[in-house]
C-alpha cells in the first residue's frame, strides 16, 4: 500500500470516527477525569476556590455516612429483586408470545409500550395509581391488598418501586428473548421431542443453553438499569419514607446538588462506579463462560 493510499485511509477514518470520538471525549472522558480530581477536594460546585483534602471524602463515606450505607443496602436489595423478576417476566412473556396465535403482535406492542414512557412520567402515573387508584378499588372491594400504604410504608414502598421497574423493563427484555427464541433451530427441537424430551427438558436442556447470549445481554442491561435507578425513585417516593427507599443515585444527587457538597458527591459516584463496574464484569465473564460451554 502506497503512502498516499495510507493517508487517504487514515483521513477517511478520522472523517467518520473523528466527530464521534471528539464528542465522546468532551462529554464522557474529560468529565470523568475531572471527577477523579474533584473527588479528592472539598468543593461546593459554585465557588472558584477548590480545597484539596486527599482521602477525607472516602474515609467519611466508608466509616461515617450512614445515609449512604442505607442507600447502598437499599440499592442492592432493589437490584436483586428487580433483576430476577424483570428477566423472569420478560422471558415468560417471550415464551408465551412466540406461540402461534392471532393477537401476539398486538400483545407484544402492549407489553413493550411501558418502556417508551419516560421514567419521571411513569413514576407520577404509578404514584396516582398507588395513592388514588388502589385506595378506590380497596374501598369498593374491601380487598386488603389494595388498602396497603403502598408509598407510605418502607416495605410496601420498596415493592412498589420494584413493581413499576419490572413493569417498565420486562417488555424490552421480552423483545430480546423473542429474537433469541426465534433463532433456536426447529429441527433440533423436533429431534429432542422425538427422543422423548418433555417441555421442561426442552426448555432447560435445549432452549436455555442456546439463548445464553440473550441472557448475557439482558442481565447486563438489568444490572445497569437497577443500579442507575433515579427517575422512578424521585417521582414515586423521593427516597421516603424517612430515606428508607433512597437509592445510591438519588443520594449522590442530594449530596452534590441539594447539600452543595459536589466533592463529596463525586467521591460517592466514583465508589459506586467501581462497584457496579466490578459486578458487571463478573456477570459478563460468568455468562460468557456459560455460552462457551453450551
Amino acid at each position: 500500500m502506497t503512502t498516499r493510499s495510507k493517508t487517504n485511509d487514515l483521513l477517511q477514518q478520522w472523517v467518520f470516527v473523528g466527530p464521534a470520538l471528539l464528542f465522546f471525549t468532551l462529554i464522557v472522558v474529560i468529565p470523568f477525569l475531572m471527577s477523579l480530581y474533584y473527588a479528592f477536594t472539598e468543593w461546593n460546585g459554585v465557588s472558584e476556590g477548590v480545597k484539596f483534602i486527599g482521602l477525607d471524602n472516602f474515609k467519611r463515606i466508608i466509616f461515617e455516612d450512614t445515609d449512604f450505607h442505607n442507600a447502598f443496602w437499599f440499592t442492592i436489595r432493589f437490584s436483586v429483586a428487580m433483576i430476577i423478576l424483570t428477566n423472569l417476566v420478560g422471558f415468560v412473556l417471550a415464551l408465551l408470545l412466540t406461540k402461534a396465535f392471532k393477537t401476539r403482535n398486538v400483545l407484544r406492542t402492549v407489553f413493550f409500550m411501558p418502556n417508551v414512557i419516560g421514567g419521571l412520567l411513569l413514576g407520577f402515573i404509578w404514584q396516582f395509581i398507588f395513592v388514588k387508584g388502589f385506595a378506590s378499588i380497596g374501598e369498593m372491594t374491601g380487598i386488603s391488598f389494595f388498602n396497603l400504604p403502598w408509598l407510605g410504608d418502607a416495605p410496601t414502598a420498596f415493592w412498589g418501586i420494584v413493581i413499576v421497574s419490572v413493569w417498565q423493563g420486562a417488555g424490552y427484555l421480552m423483545v430480546i428473548y423473542i429474537a433469541a427464541l426465534a433463532n433456536v433451530p426447529k429441527d433440533l427441537m423436533e429431534a429432542a421431542t422425538i427422543d422423548g424430551a418433555g417441555r421442561w427438558q426442552l426448555l432447560r436442556s435445549v432452549t436455555m443453553p442456546l439463548i445464553m447470549p440473550a441472557f448475557t445481554v439482558c442481565l447486563f442491561l438489568t444490572i445497569s438499569w437497577a443500579f442507575k435507578m433515579f427517575d422512578l425513585n424521585l417521582s414515586l417516593t423521593k427516597g421516603g419514607p424517612f430515606n428508607s427507599t433512597e437509592s445510591v443515585a438519588l443520594n449522590i444527587y442530594q449530596e452534590a446538588f441539594r447539600n452543595n457538597r459536589l466533592g463529596l458527591g463525586t467521591a460517592k459516584a466514583l465508589i459506586f462506579f467501581f462497584v457496579v463496574a466490578l459486578i458487571s464484569l463478573i456477570q459478563v465473564s460468568y455468562t460468557k463462560r456459560k455460552e462457551v460451554e453450551s
